[in-house]
């Protein structure tokens, strides 16, 4: 005897109500950016005073022109350390990754935390007609999913 299920049809689950969680909607506007021409010395100071671990490296347009993290600042500190070479002797532009990978801000959060998780990236920065608009971490991601609170999570997704 087949067992029936008491609890009746499931309930359709709506779609229509739910927005999709952009990228724009979380990321951080108010950034810490440094100038390729700032000592390496300068960033460290930075980055330790505001407790981040990196930042856009922004020109005088206010576009984007690389990123600098902690990693690339510990490079420079032994390199100098070895060397024994002073740590103002070094800028910005030297130590900065140039070819910066960059996030949409009308982006679905789900799919900028899957552009995460595949390049191992903490942040992504994100512009707008050649602007620096602002940035996009991991942790803003785990930020936007909390906000779903009770929500499907896959309804974001469709429609």
């Amino acid at each position: 005897m087949p067992i029936k299920s008491f609890q009746g049809a499931r309930k359709q689950q709506s779609v229509a109500g739910v927005t999709a969680l952009k990228v724009r909607d979380y990321m951080t506007t108010n950034l810490i950016t440094f100038r390729p021409d700032q000592s390496v010395q300068e960033v460290v100071e930075a980055l330790i005073k505001n407790k981040i671990s990196g930042g856009p490296v922004v020109n005088a347009n206010r576009e984007l022109v690389g990123i600098i993290s902690e990693g690339d600042c510990l490079k420079q500190l032994s390199e100098s350390r070895y060397y024994n070479m002073p740590l103002e002797h070094d800028n910005v532009e030297k130590r900065m990754v140039r070819n910066v990978e960059t996030i949409d801000a009308n982006l679905d959060v789900f799919d900028a935390a899957k552009k995460f998780l595949q390049s191992k990236i903490r942040r992504f920065p994100i512009v707008e007609n050649g602007k620096l608009i602002g940035q996009i971490s991991q942790k803003d991601i785990l930020k936007a999913a909390l906000s779903l609170k009770g929500e499907n999570w896959n309804s974001t997704t469709k429609g």
